[in-house]
């Protein structure tokens, strides 16, 4: 696949319906280097995920039954926002580990939504039944083409704004967004894969040799308890740098950008700035560097009403 074509395309789809994020250099971490940031939970619904849901709704025929999405909370958010966006019903499942500030923001938007016990795979599961039965669109939350190019929009657009960085880091759950990384920057950059070590699917895979099943827990798992990595990410990763990172670490990393910028992001949203912020990934000397930070779905919502 040509992926760079699949993204400009997705990027030129998605324009108008997805936010433009704004990027910052940051020398207020605790580092002795600066930090280029990509401020992604600012996007529709606090994550990236928007990017993959509105790709996936404007490049295929929706049928009259609409659109089904299984996700640990941000996916469905964004599925149910694009759905909601675009006139199309949204059946969306996720498990009960989501949440309630993820459940709460997903009712808001105005999905049938089904809370199902167990962990995203459970979901998933639900999620593929009600496809079957009624011909609803599944959006998948990361191993589909569609949904790949739409989240490597994010680092096309992040190109453009003058991204300067040999080094980007990345975290992983699923493998949607690291997937449109690589895809998008084709070796061009270093594309580094950050997970906690209790939900870490593509470092199982990498040192597996294939896709395998991981046990998921711990303070991000809401969000990047992908049980096994997809097939695009892990065609696409192949050689790559794989770090993992404590629940101390992703919790301190939280506070970081908190105590420094005021940015208030969940688990997920610090797991790749945990990686510097911990020494587990320690750049070269001139090694100029960047992190996604994405996911601003906090629990709980610190501004509930």
């Amino acid at each position: 696949m040509d992926w760079k074509t699949e993204i400009s395309a997705a990027q030129a789809r998605v324009a108008g319906h997805t936010q433009v994020t704004p990027v910052m250099e940051s020398t207020g971490l605790g580092l002795d280097y600066p930090v280029e940031l990509k401020l992604e939970q600012l996007q529709h619904t606090g994550s990236f995920k928007a990017r993959g849901a509105f790709n996936t709704l404007l490049s295929q025929d929706v049928p009259t039954a609409g659109v089904v999405a299984a996700s640990g909370g941000n996916h469905g958010a964004a599925a149910a926002f694009a759905a909601r966006s675009l006139g199309f019903p949204a059946k969306i499942f996720v498990p009960e580990m989501a949440g309630p500030s993820k459940i709460a923001l997903i009712r808001r938007i105005g999905a049938d939504l089904s809370v199902v016990p167990g962990e995203y795979a459970n979901a998933l599961s639900q999620a593929q039944a009600h496809e079957g039965a009624t011909g609803a669109m599944q959006i998948h939350a990361y191993d589909a083409p569609a949904t790949v190019a739409g989240q490597g929009t994010c680092f096309a657009e992040w190109q453009g704004q003058g991204l300067q960085a040999d080094t980007v880091l990345v975290g992983v759950g699923g493998g949607g967004l690291i997937a449109g990384a690589l895809a998008w920057f084709g070796g061009a950059r270093k594309v580094v894969a950050v997970e906690p070590e209790t939900s870490c699917a593509l470092n199982a895979a990498l040192r597996a040799g294939s896709p395998v099943d991981v046990s998921v827990s711990g303070i991000a798992a809401n969000a990047l308890g992908a049980r096994r990595i997809g097939s695009i990410c892990f065609d696409l990763a192949q050689g790559m740098t794989s770090v993992l990172v404590t629940d101390e670490a992703i919790a301190q990393a939280q506070a970081r950008l908190w105590q420094a910028h005021r940015i208030l992001v969940e688990p997920a949203g610090a797991t790749a700035l945990a990686a510097l912020t911990s020494g587990v990934y320690q750049p070269e000397p001139g090694e100029r560097v960047a992190v996604l930070v994405c996911g601003g779905n906090i629990a709980p919502d610190p501004l509930e009403v």
